[in-house]
């Protein structure tokens, strides 16, 4: 898509055949998931000092210059001497005192951000640093294998697990026992998590909760708060209301790359695709353009669309669509219950996404 069409809107005269997300059944090779454990594109460029702390929130700017700290104190040798012959060593001790951080704080505060920021900033090789979310070392687990796993990982530098989840006690235990062997063997953590919206105003963060569920790793982890409002509505207008299914149909049409689904068909293809492929589902694709948007129907479903919105989030893919608001795509009985840290950052990023997509409707 050309800057003129995204500054004025589709071209008519340049309509396309728009793709459907329903017609992909993407096949990832367990070395992608490996390969694309780093910041997604939307943090590609982003560096402590492209971090703008909100000025009435000091905890902002005292995290930056802890992660920064952290970050230059990554630079020696591994831990555990990687690099050297380690089948005829003994096994590793465990560092002692904080050989990771956690960064604390709700929606929106930049703590990914900053994240992405520590992992360009920790002067280690790539393919000595891995990024990526709870859910996508689940799945990495799921496709190498537990000892695999720890052995790819292992002489790493750095791990940075965003969005860790408090909510599944099985997959919690899982990755808390690799972190184990990966703490063992010198690798550095860091991770973030969202604070409960039922805490928000209670002055109690998520730590608590983190290091009670991490058990016997809770020592090797710093706890950093950060304070503030969600960025991505601080100062910035409502999200825009949804256009109708003509405008988004002539959109995807005018835009190249563009997607075009009926919402509750590409939710039906969401539950025959793994959450792991998500990101493969929006390969090349430029715009997501939905017609007929309306509450989902129960909590699995919404939870794999939580996983969708994350990875177009990631990429940057704007999301014009037809039918209900995004805040209104929960129930309140959703909102309310365990997942709702999931529902409400879902609902951020997709209001974000869809302020994105504005340029895609011709004034």
């Amino acid at each position: 898509m050309s800057s003129s069409t995204a500054a004025h809107g589709p071209d008519p005269l340049a309509e396309v055949v728009p793709q459907s997300l329903c017609a992909r059944e993407p096949h990832v090779p367990a070395d992608r998931l490996v390969a694309e454990m780093v910041p997604p594109p939307r943090f590609d460029s982003v560096r402590f000092a492209t971090y703008i702390p909100d000025p009435n929130q000091p905890s902002q700017t005292e995290a930056v210059r802890v992660l920064s700290g952290f970050a230059e104190g990554l630079g020696g040798a591994h831990a555990s001497g990687a690099g050297k012959k380690r089948w005829f060593q003994k096994k590793a001790a465990a560092p002692t005192g904080p050989r990771g951080v956690y960064l604390d704080g709700g929606y929106g505060v930049g703590k990914t951000h900053l994240l992405a920021s520590l992992w360009h900033a920790t002067p280690a090789a790539p393919e000595q640093k891995a990024f990526g979310t709870f859910v996508e070392l689940t799945n990495l687990v799921g496709a190498l294998g537990f000892q695999q796993t720890v052995r790819t990982l292992g002489d790493h530098r750095l791990l940075c697990i965003d969005e860790f989840e408090l909510d599944d006690p099985g997959d919690t235990v899982l990755v808390s026992s690799l972190l184990s062997k990966l703490v063992e063997q010198g690798v550095a953590l860091a991770a973030t998590s969202n604070t409960l919206p039922g805490k928000l105003g209670e002055g109690r963060f998520a730590a608590t909760d983190f290091m009670r569920e991490i058990q016997g790793l809770s020592a090797h982890f710093k706890a950093l708060r950060i304070d503030g409002d969600d960025y991505r509505h601080r100062g910035l207008p409502e999200a825009p209301a949804p256009y109708s299914d003509e405008q988004v149909t002539k959109a995807a049409y005018a835009t190249e790359g563009a997607s075009l689904d009926d919402f509750s068909h590409l939710l039906a293809h969401l539950a025959k695709v793994h959450p792991s492929r998500y990101g493969a589902l929006t390969d090349g694709i430029t715009a997501v353009c939905l017609t007929d948007v309306t509450p989902v129907p129960d909590q699995s479903t919404a939870l794999r669309l939580v996983v969708l919105a994350d990875r177009l989030y990631d990429r940057e893919v704007p999301v014009l669509a037809s039918g209900v608001p995004f805040d209104r795509l929960f129930s309140e009985e959703m909102l309310n219950g365990g997942y709702r840290k999931k529902y409400f950052r879902a609902i951020s990023r997709l209001t974000a996404l869809a302020r994105d997509a504005k340029g895609l409707v011709g004034q």
